[in-house]
């Protein structure tokens, strides 16, 4: 899959001196993610987000995002997901994606309600309520199910890197991958927006029949926050790592679901943040990750 990128001419000042030359930007373009729900022969259309995306993979995307965001529970609830190729305007060609869901498919019509609008900073902006956060329920994670060698969790950052070509040529795009428990790379998906990566590789491994992801990994390319958090343990994911830091709110929601959260994983080093009890090192210590 080819990812979009922008040509643009810029000025580099290095040393003292300044010259033009070509260079490359990750594109960001909106998208529109409709859904057409209802009996087969009364059928309604919905415009239920805009996420400001990286065009690529749009279509997992879009299932990502309504598996995620509990809209539906299972990918046997949409029936298809296509490009909308009549719209109203030229720009919208190509970046709005209609979601058919089940035709017996109950739907929490008030929840829809909602104002979904992502954007590549901050991820879910412009919910009704703090109240709406806690909307999507998680269910807890088998404690020792899965259990990851110390060393597997160190490799998991520079697997990542090599595979993020687009960010090699722009350092625009966030990423996130899924590993087994052996540290093989099964996929990976790449985003201006850290919500949107995941929820591309959640509707990746969706579309491949591999929900709940009770025995794999995923490692993140930035820090972690409370949605990411909640996104995953929707998926099924046990344990989440990250280059950068989670946040209070992150922890506090893995350590009640019982999810191993991880932390500035890079340079050989990581903290462990909750459930420490899947690192197969740490199984006959006492923990000592405790949740803030």
């Amino acid at each position: 899959m080819k990812y979009s990128v922008a040509h643009v001419n810029i000025l580099r000042v290095s040393g003292g001196q300044i010259r033009q030359q070509a260079d490359l930007l990750a594109l960001e373009e909106p998208l529109e993610i409709r859904i057409g729900f209802g009996p087969e022969h009364q059928r309604q259309e919905k415009s239920l987000s805009v996420t400001m995306r990286t065009p690529g993979h749009d279509l997992e995307l879009a299932l990502g995002f309504l598996l995620s965001e509990g809209v539906v529970q299972s990918a046997r609830d949409v029936l298809s997901i296509r490009h909308c190729q009549q719209v109203k305007k030229e720009e919208e060609l190509g970046n709005v994606v209609r979601a058919e869901l089940a035709f017996d498919l109950a739907l929490n019509l008030e929840k829809l309600q909602r104002h979904f609008y992502t954007s590549s900073s901050c991820g879910v902006c412009g919910k009704s309520s703090i109240e709406a956060v806690g909307l999507n329920t998680c269910s807890s994670l088998p404690a020792t199910h899965t259990t990851i060698d110390m060393g597997v969790i160190h490799s998991l950052p520079g697997k990542l890197r090599e595979t993020q070509a687009v960010f090699e040529h722009t350092g625009g795009l966030h990423a996130a991958a899924l590993f087994n428990t052996q540290g093989e790379l099964m996929m990976m998906r790449e985003d201006v927006g850290r919500h949107n990566a995941l929820d591309k590789l959640i509707g990746a491994a969706a579309e491949r029949n591999m929900l709940p992801l009770h025995d794999y990994l995923v490692q993140l390319s930035g820090r972690t926050s409370f949605e990411l958090v909640q996104k995953a343990l929707i998926a099924g994911v046990p344990l989440l790592s990250a280059v950068g830091a989670p946040s209070s709110l992150a922890v506090q929601l893995a350590a009640s679901a019982g999810m191993t959260l991880i932390g500035f994983n890079r340079e050989q080093r990581y903290n462990i943040y909750t459930a420490g009890q899947r690192i197969r090192q740490l199984q006959d210590r006492k923990p000592s990750a405790r949740s803030i």
